[in-house]
């Protein structure tokens, strides 16, 4: 064995298990650890370390199909049978086919026979038990991609993980002994974790640094009496319906038993009965420029007027500006509205200011329950569809070695959520909300998305460039989007509303166009005020302009403020 573990050449697995020590010399072959069962069309391993009551799991564990029997006489193996029967009596072919909770519930029934800890794989995803009875300590380490993976050195294993042909891995190391110079997480008694190619799956014990302040798609309404919640949604119940209050009495057609509502706006309560209500919001966005030698001419675009659709309203809206010029307003080829500004008088300081008063609908949450929006990776577009969605589908220009890395990162989300399309789009937006800082002044316009791969720290525009770009690689048409968010609820991150923010837009298939905010690892709802899209930012730019003649030295100030209405 130690023979073929020098050549790790010979050895391509996402995981590994392996048992050092052990009383070894007390059993033959069948009782040896790690024990190996081909079920659900994977080969599954599993690892106990401890003891437990054979006599009592042996009347814990029914097999009814009589395949499911250990070979040895272990007690470690009839446990791994008995959870193999738990599994096939659930229809579960995988640790991801069933919550983590009910796992638990299994793992806890074993635990009360005895001390236990353990390690168990369907071959793609691994789940790790720490009993609550165990006479050792089970710790854990995760290295991210990028990061240089530490020697595990102890005085029985050595540990080496820098070949380069895995630097951009991820890593998730489980180990009942300590190594050096290397920082590990202590397991709590009764923890059980999911790993999945690295990332955490599930975990019911998650540490606190690991727990981030939750962002709520609709913040809970504040306490109020019962008479101002009727009187609130009475009001909106009638300012959002469409309907007709006319007291002409019709006869019904034939068609009104199959009649559905298919404007947003006129939806005042979703399937489950949840009202459904818009929010109001007042936006100033501020932009001021200061030149030391006077400008000349220059020529400004302007894209600051929120969208206005289905789901959005625009109110009111207004520009107002320091310098006389000719104004034109015109819709560009991403359906932004533009304003086109050509200043001819000569000015040292410009200030352009945007005020918008705007309604955002809340909308019942999607349905992927039809077989027609259960889509898995690759997806197959039409000819005409691609052609389309051509500019959405282009990755940015990089060297080809950084996009076969980032291609690779991308498709471990894949991988990891078998292929399934929402699922990996969701882990993207999660992992980069998890795994990435947020930090303000290290980045510029120019840096790639490559650069925030590797450093993993940014802004919102980072982010978003780093989602549009693994999207993109994976065949998915993601396009970039700026807006403003409305900070005032469980956000952690209350820098963001200081500015204009970035999200990505993904298009889905027999959906549409939905937004995924991977700075706060959450779906686009109410809280985000959509403004203009494109390919990436210079298409959806707030503000932008060429400076022909004069200018010198340039100070740029913004300022945006946000302040939800009540309604």
């Amino acid at each position: 064995l130690l023979n073929a573990l020098q050549d790790g050449t010979s050895f391509r697995s996402t995981s590994f298990m392996c048992k050092v020590k052990g009383a070894g010399q007390e059993y033959t072959q069948h009782d040896t650890q790690t024990f190996r069962r081909s079920f659900g069309g994977y080969d599954w391993l599993f690892l106990h370390n401890g003891r437990l009551d054979r006599a009592a799991l042996n009347d814990f564990h029914i097999d009814p199909s009589d395949l499911l029997e250990p070979v040895g006489k272990t007690d470690s193996e009839l446990a791994f049978c008995y959870l193999l029967g738990k599994f096939l009596a659930c229809s579960a072919k995988g640790l991801t086919d069933i919550s983590g909770s009910e796992l638990l519930t299994w793992m806890e029934e074993l635990d009360g026979l005895g001390s236990s800890d353990f390690i168990v794989s369907d071959g793609r995803s691994l789940a790790i038990y720490h009993g609550k009875n165990s006479e050792r300590d089970l710790y854990y380490h995760r290295v991210q991609p990028s990061e240089e993976p530490p020697v595990f050195e102890s005085d029985l294993v050595s540990l080496n993980l820098d070949d380069p042909r895995d630097s951009l891995r991820t890593v998730f190391l489980v180990s009942s002994f300590q190594f050096d110079e290397a920082s590990f997480q202590t397991m709590e008694p009764g923890q059980l974790i999911i790993v999945r190619r690295g990332a955490v799956y599930w975990d019911s014990q998650p540490s606190e640094k690991n727990i981030k302040v939750p962002v709520l798609e609709n913040p809970p309404e504040e306490k109020e009496e019962t008479a101002i919640k009727t009187e609130l949604f009475v009001s909106q119940q009638q300012e959002q319906s469409q309907t007709s209050t006319q007291a002409v009495a019709e006869e019904p057609s034939a068609t009104e038993n199959f009649s559905n509502i298919i404007n947003i706006k006129s939806l005042t309560h979703a399937s489950d009965g949840i009202p459904l209500e818009y929010r109001s919001y007042d936006i100033s966005h501020l932009t001021e420029y200061n030149y030391s030698v006077p400008v000349e001419h220059s020529t400004h675009t302007f894209r600051l007027k929120p969208v206005e659709d289905s789901i959005q309203e625009v109110v009111q809206a207004t520009l107002e500006l320091s310098v006389d010029g000719e104004l034109l307003q015109f819709e560009d080829v991403f359906a932004n509205h533009s304003i086109h500004y050509d200043i001819t008088h000569p000015y040292k300081q410009l200030l352009i200011k945007s005020k918008s008063r705007v309604k955002v609908y809340s909308c019942p949450p999607d349905s992927h329950s039809p077989i027609m929006r259960r889509s898995q990776i690759p997806l197959m577009w039409m000819p005409w569809q691609r052609q389309m969605m051509l500019p959405y589908l282009l990755p940015p220009e990089l060297p080809e070695t950084q996009l076969r890395q980032l291609t690779d990162f991308a498709m471990s989300f894949v991988k990891r959520n078998d292929s399934h399309l929402i699922d990996s789009l969701m882990d993207i937006n999660k992992k980069i909300h998890e795994d990435f800082s947020y930090v303000q002044g290290i980045t510029f316009l120019e840096t790639t998305a490559f650069d925030v791969f590797s450093i993993r720290k940014g802004v919102c525009q980072d982010f978003a460039n780093l989602f549009i770009c693994l999207c993109r690689l994976i065949d998915i048409p993601a396009r970039y989007r700026v807006g403003y968010i409305y900070t005032g609820g469980d956000y952690e991150n209350k820098l963001q509303s200081d500015a204009s923010h970035a999200w990505v837009e993904v298009y889905l298939p027999f959906l549409g166009w939905r937004g995924f905010d991977p700075t706060n690892g959450c779906m686009v709802a109410q809280d985000h005020i959509r403004v203009a899209c494109g390919r990436n930012y210079r298409d959806a730019t707030p503000v932008s302009g060429t400076i022909y003649k004069g200018g010198g030295t340039e100070q740029l100030k913004v300022e945006v403020q946000i302040r939800e209405v009540p309604v």
